[in-house]
């Protein structure tokens, strides 16, 4: 079995989902202001907190997984690193399977320059097989300097650092439609799970389809379960269950399936009810919460829902959509955090050019000015945020620290945590489909987990 490393499994403090829920509140519409607030080291007007090469006449290569608005957002920072180097970048989607997309690039002899990995398993699985190239000095001090040691850690393996995590996630939010709750008379979000599903409930009754899911992207499934079984279960059993010390015939996981079938297992609940749930992909599922003419009321997941909802739909990050924290099934709210590492994959001044930039003020400033972003770069300038809203998010993930969970789904190894149509992702997907069978979806996730950790 693959073990975890201690060393990316950081402390979840009830401070800190108590700081989540209290920025959480800070919902006005903004974000231009101009009385530079937030804190941290950030540029002078003009100015810049890196200094870069000339690579005039290099092309480089970029992987990555994101598509539409996170790719159109991200390539705003590729121009500006192009404008100051020279360097030509081209960027490559790497479509759900980013592992298999890259090996396969790897075993071609043709890799990209720089790759984002969306798994920290992934990270792992790469350096093992010396397929990742260490963080030069000049990256390496924008890694020391901007980041605290949780984020640090999670882009080392064996105290060698090769990743930047240039961009991060705060897993544990629910965006709901103003309008929505409003018609159906509802004035305070839901603080706990019974009165999620309450909620969830009385908008249902009022004509609303509650809760929109993009079930046919399995990763937003295991995100779902992770809130649950977190905030269930607490930190303890989550790290168990995260290294396969724990068999997912545990109790624990059926206690957390049960608990998500009290929403999966009602079709008048969900936008399309299963099947339609089924059908969506993440952006739609985004998309149909703000738009049309009978939107959702609610939708699950990260920060980076403002970036679909700013190029989507018409609504208003702030005042048309809001959001609270993921509610608690448990004593506390969960603070389940994700992130995409960016790594070299080839030798040579280019790459390193561009991690070192990454890593940098400047690119998570010019990132954030852009929506949809969030950043765990502690000295960049708080007030870039696109909106307040994701600004106060991202101060909420800055001020917990190392004190949060990385995102379950990341740590395994990808063929069980990060495949599409395979693995956990196909197994929540059957789950969702007949949320009745606990069991034989404990069996099946139990039995792909072992064969998964196993090959290691």
């Amino acid at each position: 079995m693959r073990s975890t490393s201690s060393t990316y499994r950081t402390r979840m403090a009830t401070a800190a989902a108590a700081l989540l829920a209290g920025a959480l509140t800070l919902t006005a519409c903004g974000g231009d202001d101009d009385d530079g607030g937030g804190g941290g080291g950030g540029t002078e007007s003009g100015g810049t907190s890196v200094t870069l090469p000339k690579l005039d006449g290099q092309t480089l290569e970029v992987a990555a997984v994101w598509t539409g608005a996170e790719q159109k957002n991200f390539t705003k920072v590729l121009d500006e690193f192009t404008e100051r180097t020279g360097a030509k970048v081209k960027f490559v989607p790497t479509g759900n399977n980013t592992s298999t997309f890259l090996a396969a690039k790897i075993g071609g002899g043709q890799p990209p320059d720089v790759a984002f990995l969306p798994q920290v398993g992934v990270l792992h699985q790469f350096a093992e097989k010396n397929w990742l190239k260490p963080l030069g000095a000049e990256a390496k001090a924008q890694v020391d300097k901007n980041f605290s040691q949780g984020w640090r850690d999670l882009g080392a393996v064996d105290g060698q650092q090769y990743g930047v995590y240039a961009k991060a996630a705060n897993k544990s939010l629910i965006w709901y439609n103003t309008a929505a709750f409003d018609a159906a008379g509802i004035t305070e979000p839901p603080k706990t799970w019974k009165e999620f599903i309450s909620t969830a409930q009385t908008l249902s009754d009022a004509g609303s389809p509650a809760v929109s899911i993009g079930g046919a992207d399995g990763w937003t499934l295991t995100d779902w379960f992770e809130n649950v079984y977190l905030s269930q279960a607490g930190p303890e059993k989550y790290d168990q269950l995260a290294e396969h010390k724990i068999k997912w015939t545990d109790p624990s996981v059926k206690q957390a399936l049960t608990t998500l079938a009290e929403l999966w297992g009602k079709d008048e609940l969900l936008a399309g009810g299963r099947k339609g749930a089924l059908d969506t992909e993440y952006p739609k599922s985004v998309t149909q919460t703000f738009s049309g003419d009978t939107p959702a009321a609610m939708v699950f997941e990260g920060d980076f829902v403002t970036a679909e909802i700013n190029a989507g739909t018409k609504a208003k990050v702030g005042t048309d959509a809001k959001v609270f924290p993921f509610p608690a099934v448990g004593s506390d709210s969960p603070v389940v955090s994700g992130g995409d590492v960016a790594v070299a994959l080839k030798d040579g001044q280019g790459a390193q050019a561009l991690l070192t930039f990454l890593a940098s003020t400047d690119a998570a400033e010019i990132w954030a000015a852009q929506g949809g972003f969030l950043s765990p770069n502690k000295e960049m300038d708080q007030s870039k945020y696109k909106d307040d809203v994701t600004g106060q998010i991202a101060k909420a993930l800055i001020d917990a620290g190392d004190d949060f969970r990385f995102d379950m789904s990341d740590q395994a190894p990808a063929a069980f945590g990060g495949t599409q149509g395979a693995g956990e992702w196909k197994d929540l997907q059957d789950f969702l489909a007949d949320p009745s069978d606990v069991a034989g979806a404990q069996q099946q996730l139990e039995s792909n987990a072992a064969k998964a950790y196993g090959a290691g």
